[in-house]
């Protein structure tokens, strides 16, 4: 037998390559640490196979790929009883060192990284400038530089020549945004990639954020399609690409295939489900509903144009037109839920009691929606990631049509203002980030926020529906009697 300590000292040098090393054993553990900062190399299943020799010897360690830094620990050997029958810590030893040490740090090393950013008309300069500042940002950090960027137009032919002259200056990998999200290998990206000479090897990654990716190469020099997501600061698909890059780490598309264990890197907003041995309900609320997504619901108007009579309380299929919108606000699984009130405010919270939803006043309701709207966007909770705007006057709009728009929400791919549409038009409710909150407190008059649709325009996602529901709304007593007698 071998005693503990020496055990665990063998199993941890027989396993530690290049830039690691192993600290003195104690209490039959010996943990590896980074000599420097870099990216941690090793197969799983080597890994996996060492553990299942026998239950005496273990090994604890990172994920494979991650970045470490200097000193970091990233392994330890644990020897779980008090010694080790020899012949087993040989076995050990022997995989732990078969076809090379099981571990090693691939240290980052300076690259000149390329950067072609392509461009639609009317695009706004000061995304172009977001996009090179966010890509040179991680660049940076993985202590690498962003030698050279070129912004060109989003055609085959542009990008084949911006790939030449930066690979002609020496960059590697070059990197390309393209202002139009790649759709297959016959895109313009793609295209224009093959046009200077490169090959493409493989598109699509199973990584979200980051799905949208595509590896190709010129050479030797690697040629990557960002995804949208990689103007957004948070971890996504393309940061493991670019890491392994950037420490010399050789990535293929088999590689890239295998990514998709632990390749969910964001919380989703919620999909409806299939109940148990049904068909999927179109009215149910999801089942994983992130409390992220609050709804808002426009309840103050005075209804001039209907007469006497509050629109709002009007009953359609038995139930007030106010409580129909409500409750399919409810049933869409958004969360928390705000009404906007103002005229008859009392009577409009009468016909909501006992639903789960929070009432804010609007006393100045006669000037306009503007004013409603930047009440609720007031009233919401601050973590909110985005608020859905529902009129209350729009009974026809179902849980369906609402979870479409939610599931097309995605700032991370820039998809932050979601507006539903019916043979190109386009209609309500529409779900906005709350990257756009501030500005809607500072909205005035009867338009609502559509204005801001036109500014922010390179975040609008459109959402096809296939019925009139997202224009159907109720003014006068005539649109009222239309309405009823619609099944």
């Amino acid at each position: 037998d071998v005693p503990e300590d020496e055990a665990a000292r063998r199993l941890a040098e027989a396993a530690a390559g290049a830039g690691l090393k192993v600290a003195e054993p104690f209490t039959g553990r010996a943990n590896l640490y980074a000599d420097a900062g870099g990216i941690l190399v090793y197969d799983r299943a080597r890994l996996d196979a060492l553990n299942l020799t026998h239950e005496a010897t273990t090994i604890a360690a990172l994920e494979p790929f991650v970045v470490v830094t200097e000193r970091q620990m990233i392994a330890t050997v644990k020897i779980i009883p008090f010694s080790v029958p020899g012949n087993v810590l040989d076995k050990v030893e022997a995989r732990a060192r078969e076809g090379g040490p099981l571990m090693r740090v691939a240290p980052l090393t300076a690259h000149d990284v390329g950067l072609i950013v392509t461009r639609l008309d009317g695009q706004k300069e000061s995304l172009v400038q977001k996009t090179i500042e966010a890509i040179r940002t991680r660049v940076e950090a993985l202590s690498s530089r962003l030698k050279g960027s070129i912004t060109c137009d989003h055609d085959e032919a542009a990008i084949a020549d911006a790939i030449a002259e930066l690979s002609a200056r020496g960059c590697s990998p070059i990197l390309i945004f393209a202002a139009s999200a790649i759709v297959d290998r016959r895109d313009v990206i793609p295209a224009g990639i093959e046009r200077a000479g490169g090959e493409i090897l493989r598109f699509g990654m199973p990584v979200d954020p980051g799905n949208l990716l595509l590896l190709a190469r010129l050479d030797a020099t690697p040629v990557i399609g960002l995804p949208g997501c990689a103007r957004s600061p948070k971890l996504n698909g393309w940061d493991w690409v670019l890491q392994r890059l950037l420490a010399d780490v050789a990535i293929t598309a088999a590689d890239i295939a295998r990514m998709g264990a632990g390749g969910l890197l964001k919380e989703m907003t919620g999909r409806p489900q299939p109940r148990e041995g049904g068909k999927p309900d179109d009215n149910a609320a999801p089942r994983s509903m992130a409390p992220e997504i609050a709804g808002i619901v426009l309840a103050a108007g005075a209804s001039r144009r209907m007469g006497k009579d509050n629109k709002l309380l009007a009953e359609i299929d038995g139930k007030p037109m106010v409580a129909q919108v409500v409750d399919t606000v409810i049933a869409a699984g958004l969360d928390p839920i705000i009404v906007v009130t103002g005229h008859e405010a009392d009577a409009v919270r009468a016909v909501l009691a006992g639903r789960d939803v929070s009432f804010v006043h609007n006393p100045d309701y006669e000037q306009g929606l503007s004013g409603s709207l930047k009440v609720g966007v007031g009233a919401l909770p601050d973590g909110i990631a985005g608020a859905l705007v529902c009129l209350g006057d729009m009974p026809r709009v179902t849980p369906k049509h609402l979870r479409k728009l939610l599931s097309a929400f995605d700032p991370e791919e820039g998809r932050r203002i979601i507006v539903p549409t019916t043979r190109g038009k386009r209609g309500n409710p529409i779900l906005w980030s709350s990257d756009y909150f501030v500005e809607m407190q500072s909205l005035a008059g009867d338009v609502g926020a559509k204005h801001l649709i036109g500014e922010h325009g390179d975040a609008v996602c459109e959402v096809a529906l296939e019925d009139d529901a997202i224009f159907t709304d109720i003014d006068t007593p005539r649109e009222l009697e239309l309405a009823r007698s619609r099944p």
